[in-house]
C-alpha cells in the first residue's frame, strides 16, 4: 500500500499549517488526517513506509517529561525518513529567558517544524505566531490535540461500521477533556463530560466546541453525574485526577474525585461492547480499577500505539 504525496496533498491539504487544536481544522481536514493515519499504519504493518520526510528535521521542545509523546514523535520522524531533535529547557536559551519570538525565528532557520510540550497554551500560540515553520502542540494546559486524533483513530478502528458514537469522559475537566470535545465536534461524535463540581471544563472552550458541533450534529454536554454521562455510551474515557502540575492537590482531589472512579458498577451503564480509553499514564485503583483498565473492553495499548500513526499523519500532512 503506497501513500504518495498526491494522497496526502488532497483537496483538504493542510501543508504548512500549525497544529494547535482540532478546533482550527474543518471536519473534512480531520477526516483526511485520520485516513492518512490509517494508510501510514497499514504501510508500517507491511514494512513498506515511504520516506516522505527525507531530509526534514523536527525540533522537539519538552518542558515536561514524556514517554509516549517523545518516543512516538521521534520514531515517527525516523520512519518517515526525517530526523528529530530532543530539546529540553536546559538545552535552549528559552530556559534562560530568551524571548519566544527569538527562539521561534532562529529555530525556523534550522528545522522544518517545531513540536512543543509545555504548560502555557499562550506560549505555544506565541511560538506559532513568530515561527516561519509549522508548530505542533504536543500538549498544553488547555489542549492535547495529538492525543485526541489518536483517540479518534482508535475508535474508528474498533467500531468501523457503527454510526454515531457516544463517548463519556469521566474525571477532571482538563486539556484531554477539552480536546475530546473538539474531536467530537469535528468528527460528529457525541461527547458527555462528567466532572466533580468545581472541576468542569473551561466554559469558553466548551462554547467553542458546541458552536463547531453545529456543523456535524455532535451533541456535547457536561454534568456532575458520571452515571448520566456513561449511560448508553460506546466509549468510556478517563484520565488521572491530578495532572502534571497539580500534584500538590493530589490528596484533596482523591476525596473529591472518588465518586467518579471508572469501575465495573459505573461501566455497567454503558453498552456491553463499550471501549475503555485512557491517555496514560494511569493510576490503577484511583481513576480506574484494574478490572476495567485491564479488562476485555480496554483498548489502551492500541490507543497508545496510535499516537505514533496519528502523529505521522500530522507530520506528513504538514511537511510532505
Amino acid at each position: 500500500m503506497d501513500v504518495s504525496n498526491q494522497t496526502i496533498e488532497s483537496k483538504t491539504s493542510i501543508k504548512g499549517r500549525d497544529f494547535l487544536t482540532l478546533l482550527d481544522y474543518t471536519p473534512e481536514e480531520v477526516n483526511q488526517l485520520l485516513k492518512t493515519a490509517m494508510l501510514l499504519k497499514a504501510e508500517a504493518k507491511e514494512k513498506s513506509i515511504q520516506p516522505l520526510l527525507n531530509g526534514k528535521s523536527l525540533g522537539m521542545i519538552f518542558e515536561n517529561s514524556s514517554t509516549r509523546t517523545r518516543v512516538s514523535f521521534e520514531v515517527g520522524m525516523t520512519q518517515l525518513g526525517g530526523h528529530a531533535l530532543f530539546l529540553s529547557p536546559k538545552d535552549l536559551q528559552i530556559g534562560r529567558g530568551e524571548p519566544i519570538m527569538d527562539t521561534a525565528k532562529v529555530l525556523s532557520r534550522y528545522v522544518d517544524a517545531i513540536m512543543i510540550r509545555t504548560n502555557s497554551h499562550e506560549m505555544v500560540e506565541e511560538l506559532a505566531a513568530h515561527a516561519d515553520v509549522p508548530v505542533i502542540n504536543a500538549l498544553t494546559d488547555a489542549f492535547h490535540p495529538c492525543q485526541a486524533l489518536a483517540d479518534l483513530l482508535t475508535i474508528k478502528e474498533h467500531k468501523p461500521n457503527q454510526g454515531k458514537i457516544k463517548m463519556a469522559y469521566v474525571g477532571d475537566g482538563n486539556n484531554v477533556a477539552h480536546s475530546l470535545l473538539a474531536a467530537g465536534a469535528k468528527a460528529g461524535m457525541d461527547v458527555a463530560i462528567a466532572t466533580p463540581e468545581g472541576y468542569e471544563v473551561n466554559q469558553d472552550i466548551f462554547n467553542q466546541a458546541v458552536e463547531a458541533a453545529k456543523e456535524t450534529g455532535a451533541i456535547l454536554s457536561q454534568s456532575n453525574d458520571p452515571a448520566y454521562a456513561v449511560n448508553d455510551a460506546d466509549v468510556i474515557y478517563t484520565d488521572v485526577w491530578a495532572s502534571m502540575g497539580y500534584e500538590a492537590e493530589q490528596a484533596a482531589r482523591m476525596e473529591v474525585f472518588t465518586p467518579f472512579q471508572v469501575n465495573e458498577a459505573l461501566a455497567a451503564y454503558a453498552k456491553p461492547d463499550y471501549l475503555f480509553l485512557h491517555c496514560l499514564p494511569a493510576h490503577r485503583g484511583e481513576e480506574v480499577t484494574s478490572e476495567v483498565i485491564d479488562g476485555g473492553n480496554s483498548v489502551i495499548y492500541d490507543q497508545a500505539e496510535n499516537r505514533l500513526h496519528a502523529q505521522k499523519a500530522i507530520l506528513a500532512s504538514l511537511l510532505s
